[in-house]
């Protein structure tokens, strides 16, 4: 959060530049699959490269006010162009790839804080985040273009793909279809209202002008709309949150059951592009994290969402549940290191495992045909701090029925992510 200046307040940032620089590198062998579609992940082996560089301008504007500019340089690709996996082994990359870098920027919001009263508690200095201190009781407002998960759903674990977790469905619930382009950032606002033990916040955010889009709509006449609660607590002396979420999309999506009934009609393929209405479409995630030991946190999530309709914007899951550990490096003398530990389980409703079954495609996968069993995936991965500004991590992946088929499979992923930070 934004610290909130005061004329008591001496130690308020009046400016911040911070930076990054992520390199990920991602290899999988052949694997075996009868046939393949046009969102399949390749079966051959196959490898792909990721680069992001960023800024984190930040500069307080007045007392409790704060703009925050983040430009980005891109390069790189997901394997098989970010297509095959429902929960796509990479963070880092996305839907948009491209050979050469290309500049971007992605943040750019104001946040507000206001002061409702308690005691005073210091605000560590970092990116998108000026150091001081600010009241225990606040709201905070923030409006601009961020990401919908730079606010919900976050956790402490697994949710930084530059630091801990690749896996899209464990740094985020899987059925959390949040507003975003195709990099993952949208124009809104959000509303935070913290006491002591709870946080409540809600959010309005613009929606792609069609699923998966790279341009937001620019009339924001779709939209989504996201709730959470958070409730902090001790257990045993520990820290722990629990966190309840709801959305609801509004826009104009496709039926998997219209879109299969036109399909028998012409002999095509179904594609719910061709039946698009204007509709809703809502979901939910629990999100838990605990402290276990000053060293040791384990997390879980489950997310669920109406599985009529086609996904809008993350991935095709309708239904996700996944759990895991971090254990810091204190037992083998390198606090900095980390070593974590996760899995999840990802599925389709009846009506998406028709769809697929029959030709149709989605956000990410599409086999042109399916022998549908549930996406299992265990993650593991070792950060290995470098020195004080890099890291270097070495993570594998193991994904049982990838986009939901059992012919094709089982796939081993490997990756070495580069990550420095001042």
């Amino acid at each position: 959060m934004a610290a909130s200046a005061s004329p008591q307040d001496t130690t308020a940032e009046p400016w911040s530049i911070h930076g990054q620089l992520t390199n990920t590198t991602q290899w999988h062998p052949a694997f075996q699959a009868p046939y393949s579609g046009t969102n399949s992940l390749s079966p051959r082996s196959d490898s792909a490269e990721s680069t992001d560089m960023t800024l984190f301008l930040g500069a307080r504007l007045w007392q409790g006010g704060a703009l925050y500019l983040n430009p980005e340089i891109n390069q790189g690709f997901g394997l098989s162009d970010t297509t095959g996996v429902a929960g796509f082994p990479s963070g880092e990359a996305s839907r948009v790839g491209a050979n050469t870098p290309y500049a971007r920027l992605p943040r750019a919001f104001i946040r507000q804080v206001i002061d409702l009263g308690g005691a005073a508690v210091p605000v560590q200095a970092g990116a998108n985040q000026l150091g001081g201190s600010q009241a225990a009781d606040n709201l905070t407002v923030t409006v601009g273009k961020f990401s919908v998960v730079d606010i919900f759903d976050t956790n402490s674990y697994a949710h930084d793909a530059r630091a801990d977790f690749l896996n899209w469905s464990v740094v985020d619930g899987g059925a959390f279809d949040y507003a975003a382009d195709a990099w993952g950032y949208t124009v809104g606002a959000a509303v935070e209202w913290t006491r002591s033990w709870w946080t409540l916040r809600t959010g309005l955010f613009d929606l792609s002008t069609v699923p998966n889009g790279e341009q937001l709509d620019p009339r924001f006449k779709q939209y989504e709309w996201v709730g959470e609660l958070e409730a902090r607590h001790q257990l045993f002396g520990h820290p722990g949150k629990v966190k309840l979420l709801g959305f609801v999309n509004r826009a104009n999506m496709g039926r998997y059951a219209d879109a299969l009934g036109l399909a028998q009609q012409t002999g095509a393929a179904p594609d719910t592009a061709l039946v698009r209405r204007f509709a809703s479409r809502a979901g939910a995630v629990l999100n838990i994290e605990q402290e276990v030991a000053p060293d040791l946190g384990i997390f879980a999530r489950a997310s669920v969402n109406n599985g009529s309709r086609e996904a809008y914007e993350f991935t095709d899951i309708n239904r996700s549940l996944s759990a895991g550990l971090a254990l810091q490096g204190d037992r083998w003398g390198r606090h900095d290191d980390t070593v974590g530990v996760a899995a999840v389980v990802n599925g389709l409703s009846d009506a998406a495992r028709a769809y697929f079954a029959a030709g149709g495609l989605g956000v990410l996968i599409g086999d042109g045909q399916l022998s549908y069993g549930t996406e299992r995936i265990a993650e593991m991965y070792y950060s290995w701090q470098v020195q004080k500004h890099v890291a270097i991590t070495f993570n594998f992946q193991h994904v049982v029925n990838p986009g939901y088929n059992r012919d094709r499979g089982p796939v081993p992923l490997v990756a070495l992510r580069m990550h420095a930070e001042f």
